[in-house]
């Protein structure tokens, strides 16, 4: 997810203070498929002369990465990782300033909105040919995020974990109404039909929950409808389109004509996430990272399940994961890289993914994650990665992020009619997309 929590649209600031360097560009993948071990063994460069170098490493919620900290410093004594946790609502607005200051973390987290506002605005070491030289195996990572941070065909980070969304069910509900749990069969209109079965007034229950979230609901249902937000030379909005019209307004009809959803204002008031962990809602649309949530929820825990999103035209679900960058400015570039190239070892993955949290990005090593939690069909998530699509970033994503929230509340509400507001909202976004040159 864009920040390993549930969230509705990214506000981060633009950092206006920044120098422009270059406009932003596709973000084609320049996959190394080389399978050849690394030509470095992962020694500490400044284990040469003795001395001992501490790198600075940011990120938020950094917990479940301790042991990876110390397992790295285990077989690299002369590289001291100091750790620089800052609470996400924080974090980009701590790193802007810090950006402006050249006094960013020497290896941080980045998320795909963010990335390529830094990544363009050459705040990031640019990795592409040291990862050529070490022969680091791309091919290791699902291609979506590696793209994810790639600019102009150059890589800038090596991905750490990712998450998709999924189908949970309320398994209780499911059976109180004799109805089958979903599975890969499911589309939109079975979805639909059974929402209608499970919404019960009487006990306050609904079939599904339809908020206007991106990342967990309209950025899917676009894709299941055959459109796009952003064209892939980021120049473009398709919100405009009819795919995602249509995309927007199967989820607006579930609150407004088939009445199987709570209305905004509800869900405002209580999310989703909060209904379904109390037996209000029968389904509803959540990433991966709440899989850990529901876990820790005693009376929902083995009630729940999960499934793969339902079609619509075709299959459709957006990928996010966060990357590990290094600083353009650090003053350690080679004990950095030696470090950020263990966090994407398989290694380095299990051993972060037995904590809990996110699906670690290095292929195979998911077995880890999917074993915190044996009750679910979580491995829904991974099969998913098959087919997702990189979560869709520009220069400053977080300009049309806001225009998203200011705009679509009208359709969401019924003040406007879904066309009009997908409209408005393209063209707002266009304007957005043709400042960032």
């Amino acid at each position: 997810m864009v920040n390993n929590r549930k969230k509705v649209v990214l506000i981060t600031t633009l950092m206006s203070a920044m120098v422009v360097v270059s406009a932003c560009g596709n973000s084609g993948s320049t996959n190394s498929t080389s399978t050849a071990a690394p030509k470095t063994d992962g020694k500490n460069p400044a284990s040469a002369s003795g001395e001992k170098v501490t790198i600075t490493y940011g990120g938020w919620s950094m917990d479940t990465m301790t042991d990876v900290i110390k397992a790295f410093q285990a077989s690299h004594p002369n590289i001291e990782v100091k750790a620089e946790n800052t609470p996400y609502k924080q974090y980009f607005t701590k790193l802007e300033t810090a950006a402006q200051g050249g006094t960013m973390p020497d290896v941080l987290w980045m998320n795909g909105p963010n990335f390529v506002k830094y990544a363009g605005n050459g705040m990031l070491k640019d990795l592409t040919e040291t990862i050529k030289s070490d022969q680091l195996d791309l091919s290791k990572y699902p291609n979506s995020l590696v793209s994810l941070y790639s600019l102009d065909g150059k890589n800038y980070g090596i991905p750490k974990d990712f998450d998709t969304i999924g189908l949970w069910y309320n398994k209780k509900l499911f059976d109180d109404k004799g109805i089958s749990y979903p599975d890969s069969t499911w589309d939109w209109s079975k979805l639909t039909e059974a929402a209608k079965k499970l919404t019960d007034p009487a006990k306050g229950i609904y079939g599904f929950a339809a908020p206007m979230m991106n990342q967990e609901d309209y950025y899917n249902t676009i894709l299941q409808a055959g459109g796009y937000v952003i064209s892939d030379d980021h120049k473009k909005s398709g919100f405009d389109q009819p795919e995602a019209i249509e995309g927007l307004k199967f989820l607006t009809d579930l609150i407004q004509v088939h009445k199987v959803s709570p209305t905004l204002a509800q869900m405002t008031e209580t999310a989703p996430a909060d209904m379904f962990t109390s037996g209000k809602l029968a389904m509803y649309f959540d990433g991966s990272w709440a899989a850990f949530t529901i876990n820790q929820n005693a009376d929902m825990k083995n009630k729940a399940d999960v499934a793969v999103l339902p079609k619509g035209k075709k299959q459709g679900v957006v990928i996010h994961g966060l990357g590990h960058v290094i600083s353009a400015n650090s003053k350690h570039p080679k004990e950095a890289w030696e470090f950020v190239k263990y966090l994407g070892s398989k290694e380095a993955a299990e051993i972060a993914a037995k904590q809990g949290g996110a699906i670690p990005a290095y292929k195979g090593s998911e077995t880890s994650w999917l074993a915190t939690f044996p009750q679910y069909k979580a491995k829904a998530f991974i099969d998913m990665a098959e087919y997702a699509t990189p979560y869709p970033v520009s220069k400053n994503t977080s300009v049309w992020n806001t225009y998203e929230t200011e705009i679509l509340k009208n359709a969401w509400t019924g003040d406007k009619s879904v066309a009009d507001a997908a409209k408005e909202l393209g063209a707002k976004m266009n304007q957005a997309l043709a400042a960032e040159k």
